[in-house]
């Protein structure tokens, strides 16, 4: 009991710093005459201006020069068939990153005593690409970690939902020369104040040094989600309570500035029904120069 209040307040805490930070957002004015950008507070009749660079419009202060560089501005070709992609936008870690995870591509199980968590098959496909003159090549060496909740809601690795030393649902794999990866997992499940949803993320290394680092967010679409929670063992945990559009992350902008609103709707991916589950297929297309 005392571990689902501090998980529940923990979780309060983060959502409320997010929303603080978007609504502090809203507030900024851009100078056209200037290419500064400030923050008006207002104080009675005076206004004092606080130099500020807002989501929207630019970079967060706390991404490192390898997060700033891996976004890809404008679009790029494949070969293999013409078609243009966007560079994709990035979002927020949060707060349940937890690195060296293991490699793997099935990361149902848990390591530690090698229960598989329950639920509906999702096998996942993600191809990385690197954006060079225009062309979108594939992005080989690159490490993508994914991670998600369980069926419940539950994190691996989190003290606070007790489940520090377990690891399911959790895990990378290295991208070979044609830039692709693949995860067969189970199709996340909900938690309060925020929408369903999967964590990535993509490195590279020059040895101990991360030299690349992008991160993200995947959704699903809101039908989708209401469907799945009707069958077990969703169902024992009840409808999603928040519904893409009413989640704070997806409805802000990228961190990167690429997007300046609703980031999440770049970031849905689609499911082709298989057997008893679905697959998903996306494309992250990043820049590594």
């Amino acid at each position: 009991m005392y571990q689902s209040f501090l998980s529940r307040l923990i979780l309060s805490a983060f959502i409320l710093s997010v929303m603080l930070l978007v609504i502090v957002m809203t507030q900024v004015k851009i100078d056209g005459t200037t290419n500064s950008i400030e923050l008006q507070v207002v104080k009675g009749e005076q206004d004092e201006k606080l130099p500020m660079r807002p989501v929207q419009f630019g970079f967060l202060p706390g991404l490192s020069p390898s997060e700033k560089t891996a976004s890809a501005l404008g679009t790029c070709t494949l070969s293999s068939n013409s078609m243009r992609l966007s560079g994709t936008p990035q979002q927020i870690e949060g707060p349940y990153f937890v690195d060296q995870m293991p490699n793997r591509s099935d990361i149902r199980s848990d390591t530690s005593d090698g229960s598989i968590k329950d639920g509906i098959p999702l096998h996942l496909i993600f191809h990385v690409y690197d954006v060079d003159n225009g062309q979108c090549v594939p992005l080989s060496g690159a490490k993508v970690d994914i991670w998600h909740t369980d069926s419940q809601g539950i994190y691996s690795a989190v003290n606070e939902m007790g489940t520090l030393g377990k690891n399911f649902l959790r895990g990378y794999q290295v991208t070979g020369g044609n830039g692709t990866v693949e995860f067969s997992t189970i199709y996340p499940g909900w938690y309060e104040g925020r929408t369903i949803h999967i964590h990535d993320k993509v490195r590279m290394f020059n040895g101990s040094k991360t030299n690349l680092e992008w991160t993200s967010q995947l959704y699903f679409n809101n039908s989708m989600n209401q469907l799945i929670h009707k069958q077990s063992p969703y169902s024992n945990h009840g409808p999603p309570q928040t519904a893409n559009e009413q989640d704070v992350v997806y409805s802000s902008g990228s961190v990167d500035g690429l997007v300046d609103r609703n980031s999440g709707e770049d970031l849905i991916m689609n499911l082709t029904k298989h057997g008893s589950g679905y697959v998903g297929e996306t494309n992250i297309v990043l820049k590594t120069r």
